[in-house]
């Protein structure tokens, strides 16, 4: 098994940015949907991103967001990948020419697999806690259990904090997880400690994986 990587969503604050490169996660999102409380304008975004060292990956969130305004994100802040959270169909999610996530709500998907089906351009499924028309970092988990084996990047989301990432990998196997509320203090504002925690329990379940399946 390889490692679990981590991304940090939500990130509004340069500082908050810093942290996270400092403890080696792999990947930060930046959300651009107006509507949610960790919107974060383009321009600082933008400044956020060009003072990260290397390596880190920049992922832009929307959600049911118009075109236009994925365009012009797209064309300011210049992100490595885009997430899309909403009901966005398969086209509108690859008219952009640039890799994606798709989200799925899986508080009320009844069928992943057909759902995942639907988006063969997708290079990789955010699972989180939420209902379809809600928003993630609400804190919402949902029973794992229920992650088919689909063949694509796994990206495991919705509650996760540092007593539960452990376990979360444990039984799901992921590509990845994503935190948001599981690391902050408020919306939109990351607290060292719980970021510190949380790279130190997805380590710790990265080694104990590795372990189990060595030979």
């Amino acid at each position: 098994m390889s490692r679990v990587r981590i991304k940090f969503c939500g990130i509004t604050r340069g500082d908050d940015a810093r942290t996270a490169a400092s403890l080696g996660v792999d990947a930060l999102g930046f959300v651009f949907t107006r509507r949610s409380p960790r919107f974060v304008e383009p321009a600082t975004a933008t400044a956020i991103r060009r003072a990260l060292p290397p390596f880190i990956t920049t992922v832009a969130l929307f959600m049911d967001d118009e075109p236009g305004w994925v365009r012009e994100v797209v064309a300011t802040f210049k992100p490595h990948l885009l997430q899309f959270h909403g009901s966005e169909s398969p086209a509108m999610c690859a008219e952009f020419a640039q890799p994606y996530l798709k989200a799925v709500a899986m508080a009320s998907e009844p069928d992943v697999a057909s759902y995942v089906a639907r988006y063969p351009g997708a290079c990789g499924f955010l699972l989180d806690g939420h209902a379809t028309g809600g928003q993630g970092g609400r804190g919402e988990r949902f029973d794992w259990s229920r992650i088919p084996a689909i063949g694509s990047a796994l990206v495991l989301a919705g509650g996760l904090d540092a007593g539960n990432v452990g376990a979360a990998i444990g039984q799901a196997r992921p590509y990845a997880v994503d935190v948001s509320s599981g690391i902050e203090s408020a919306a939109g504002i990351k607290d060292a400690t719980r970021m510190r925690e949380f790279v130190d329990a997805v380590r710790a379940a990265n080694q104990t994986a590795m372990m189990t399946t060595s030979p």
